[in-house]
């Protein structure tokens, strides 16, 4: 792997962590809800999310992201239509799919 696609894998994984921070590591969707501040801290890491998913299959697309697609879609979302990211959907993705992504990435950097 090559030391910018290993530096994307480390800053999806960074952004991941940065969620737990922002959320102070609690799930509570009420508090989330109502707090702007740390509903555009967790979008913003979703972007970074997203755009390092993208720019790491554009350089390997051997490289084994499950979901990438949607990963980036999501991104799409929350840059281009700021004013449609539903909150319920981001929360689906911090409790479902986060978890997973956080292995993956774990995974993908110790192969290397």
């Amino acid at each position: 792997m090559s030391e910018e696609v290993r530096k994307w894998l480390i800053d999806i994984g960074e952004a991941i962590e940065n969620i737990d921070v922002h959320l102070g590591r609690k799930r509570d969707f009420s508090l989330y809800q109502a707090n702007i501040t740390i509903r555009r801290a967790v979008e913003r890491e979703l972007e970074i999310i997203g755009e390092a998913t993208n720019r790491v299959l554009k350089v390997d697309n051997t490289i084994g992201i499950t979901d990438a697609r949607r990963i980036i879609d999501l991104r799409n979302r929350v840059i281009h239509a700021y004013d449609a990211v539903d909150d319920v959907i981001v929360w689906g993705v911090i409790l479902k799919n986060l978890p997973a992504l956080k292995q993956e990435i774990r995974d993908l950097l110790a192969v290397d």
